[in-house]
């Protein structure tokens, strides 16, 4: 009957000696978990950083996108406004230039006839 309470004393110490050995692996594993799992939501709450960023930076550029769009379409509205005013002010000059032409040959007509006249002299 002693080899039998040795032998449960021996299983016992063994098992007690088992289990005080894996609790600081459960413990280490237990750390360890929780520092992977830190780890991870650091990671995580990075890349939220990350994103928060990038989409203010895309709000930006859309925007800046957008005014410059804008400009332009005004810049050419007004080129275009401009372009019919040039048009315009272009047949106003030929019209100005032709009646300036018409006149200069009226009066090189009238200066013509002017010198075909015959001149009195005077003594």
């Amino acid at each position: 009957m002693r080899k039998i309470w040795a032998v449960v004393l021996f299983f016992c110490a063994a098992v007690s000696a088992a289990v005080q050995a894996q609790k600081p692996v459960a413990i280490e594993e237990a750390r360890g978990k929780d520092d992977a799992l830190i780890r991870s939501q650091q990671r995580a709450e990075f890349a939220y950083r990350q994103l928060q960023e990038a989409q203010y930076k895309r709000g930006l550029a859309e925007q800046d996108y957008l005014n410059t769009r804008d400009a332009y379409r005004a810049a050419r509205q007004r080129a275009d406004d401009l372009k019919r005013e040039v048009d315009a002010l272009k047949k106003a000059l030929d019209v100005a230039r032709n009646r300036e032409s018409a006149a200069r040959k009226v009066y090189e007509k009238e200066l013509n006839a002017v010198d075909r006249l015959p001149r009195n002299s005077r003594p």
